[in-house]
């Protein structure tokens, strides 16, 4: 088996590594229906047990599938692009063509990250450059065995991964120097960090900076006894997957106060439904740094005023921190998730700053729900779903779609029509 992460000291190395992947594209064109094929492939692989625990396989599992990829590029690139052929467009004609080679910079907290990043380069026919964070090398390698163990190099062929200490400036630099297109996903020093690189004056950069994303129940939602046991697990799922690390993570969950109806009766009911889910999906290991976080969160939350409350087992596992006021505290993370009960949605909503991405939704009422919708949109928030799917993985994402960017859509006028 080939190397799957090479180690680079040198820019003569990334240049080296650049070369196989030009000479790679420069080979037969591979279409979109043998890219999806593998890519089906290689989900039903990493479902076998060395692989399936790895935080964030199942998402990518289900991302891989043709049924999910399929409408997603139909939509970005037009339902020609699934068979390879050309969309008439009055005498002219369109087809997606790729940019070349696109460097991915996937941040350090999400374990299958640098692998999804790669994917929607591949969709759009590229080759990709891949920077490997240093305490992800070792899920990616796992995760990219299957690709090559169910791959003919058709797929595999077009990847190089590649890791290196982040202080190499040179070797940055020289990833920079070496693609026509970039993937950056991160915290704000490290995005910033990537755009003052050296790419070149054609190259095309998606940027996904630092967010987060918050939760909202009306009154007659989370008070409803019926329904309350279901969203209560819903909510579990979306802070459970990433760890609530990922952009798409509910930090915090806003109530609408409801006349007679307690928040701390269905704070009961969710911690129900956390210890269920941290039975299910118990963590394997935590940071030290973490767990100081969650304890601090803890204790500042209880000493600051008799009426907040919190729920936490004796360990890190998970807490629930209960009280009022429409401001977003500073995240945890760790699975810790801060309940507030506000007068009316609009409060919180309404001071919203561009900083949250996505937007869980429990409504009892449709219309006033798409009003809610509209002004959360209007304040920056780029994605608005039902609670339990903030992680579904769909362009666009964070306002931006995944594949296009990363491809050249060519105009063709005939000179003989």
């Amino acid at each position: 088996m080939s190397e799957i992460v090479h180690v680079v000291d040198s820019a003569g190395e990334v240049r080296a590594l650049a070369t196989e992947l030009r000479a790679a594209l420069a080979g037969p064109e591979i279409s979109t229906s043998t890219v999806l094929d593998g890519f089906e492939a290689w989900a039903t692989a990493l479902g076998e047990e060395e692989t399936a625990g790895i935080p964030g396989v199942p998402f990518l599992r289900m991302w891989l599938r043709r049924g999910t990829l399929e409408p997603i590029i139909a939509r970005e690139l037009g339902s020609s692009a699934l068979c390879g052929g050309w969309t008439e467009d009055g005498r002219a004609r369109l087809k997606p063509f790729p940019l070349g080679i696109v460097g991915h910079w996937p941040a350090g907290n999400i374990e299958i990250q640098p692998v999804l990043s790669m994917t929607c380069a591949l969709l759009g026919g590229n080759a990709s450059l891949v920077r490997v964070p240093s305490g992800l090398v070792e899920p990616t390698k796992m995760i990219m065995q299957k690709l090559e163990q169910t791959d003919t190099r058709a797929l595999a062929g077009r990847v190089r991964m590649l890791a290196f200490d982040h202080t190499r400036r040179d070797l940055h630099e020289a990833v920079a120097r070496s693609v026509d297109g970039a993937m950056a996903w991160g915290g704000e020093e490290a995005v910033l960090q990537v755009r003052s690189l050296p790419f070149p004056h054609w190259g095309r950069l998606a940027i996904f900076g630092p967010r987060i994303s918050i939760a909202a129940m009306d009154r007659d939602s989370w008070s409803a006894p019926r329904e309350q046991e279901s969203w209560c697990k819903r909510i579990a799922r979306d802070v459970w997957q990433f760890d609530q690390q990922a952009c798409s993570s509910p930090q915090v969950l806003f109530l609408e106060k409801k006349a007679g109806c307690s928040p701390w009766d269905f704070v009961e009911s969710l911690r129900k439904a956390f210890e269920s889910e941290n039975r299910l999906h118990p963590r394997r290991e935590i940071q030290a740094a973490l767990t100081t976080a969650i304890c601090q969160a803890r204790a500042s939350w209880l000493l600051d005023s008799a009426a907040k409350r919190a729920v936490f087992p004796p360990g890190p596992d998970w807490t629930i921190l209960l009280g009022s006021g429409s401001e977003i505290p500073k995240p945890t993370q760790g699975k810790t998730l801060t309940v507030l009960e506000v007068d009316d949605l609009l409060d919180p909503l309404e001071k919203l700053d561009g900083s949250v991405q996505t937007l869980g939704l429990a409504m009892a009422d449709p219309a006033r729900e798409e009003s809610l919708a509209a002004v959360a949109a209007r304040r920056g928030v780029d994605r608005i779903v039902k609670l339990g799917r903030m992680h579904v993985f769909a362009p666009p994402w964070d306002g931006v779609d995944l594949i296009r960017p990363m491809v050249r859509i060519v105009r063709y006028v005939s000179s003989t029509s």
